[in-house]
């Protein structure tokens, strides 16, 4: 076979594809609300957690950024009210990234709009059996090549003592 036309590079490509085709599409919501992609991720990330709140290490593992690089993200968040850091109660050097209600109310007004860009060119064109199958498989991709894209979350397997190694 030659190695030009084999499927693996496909993949990647429709994968790469893709993945600039949706960022153009979602980009216009997103930057209307003022919030550049990573912030929106931050803010989002935070709402999804238990008490809307993550430590900023497993802050910095779900969205793939460096520790330096998410303090940089939660101190502009910070400055503008949508985000404030607490203290660990139980370890002096950690602390938390917390979701304000200013930054719920940010949230809330991009939301309906991103989903209706979801909608229209992600999402909708699939079967919900198609997205079932497809969630499922980008799950397991993820898992290994991002094993601390769910630091922190509740329940999850991640938090198991090999996990830790992987994310620490």
């Amino acid at each position: 076979m030659n190695h030009i036309d084999d499927p693996r590079l496909t993949a990647m490509g429709l994968l790469s594809e893709v993945h600039a085709g949706l960022m153009d599409r979602l980009a216009p919501a997103l930057a209307g609300s003022g919030l550049s992609d990573v912030d929106f991720e931050t803010v989002l990330r935070l709402s999804r957690s238990p008490g809307q709140s993550l430590r900023m290490s497993d802050l910095a593992g779900q969205t793939g950024l460096s520790t330096s690089g998410v303090t940089r993200v939660v101190d502009r968040l910070e400055r503008e009210g949508l985000v404030r850091r607490q203290p660990c109660a139980t370890d002096r050097r950690a602390s938390y990234a917390t979701l304000t209600d200013k930054g719920v109310e940010r949230l809330e007004k991009v939301i309906p709009q991103h989903l209706e860009d979801i909608e229209e060119c992600f999402t909708g064109l699939l079967s919900e059996q198609q997205l079932e199958t497809f969630l499922g498989t980008l799950r397991v991709i993820r898992d290994v090549v991002r094993p601390c894209a769910t630091a922190g979350a509740e329940g999850s397997h991640e938090a198991s003592p090999s996990h830790a190694r992987q994310c620490s």
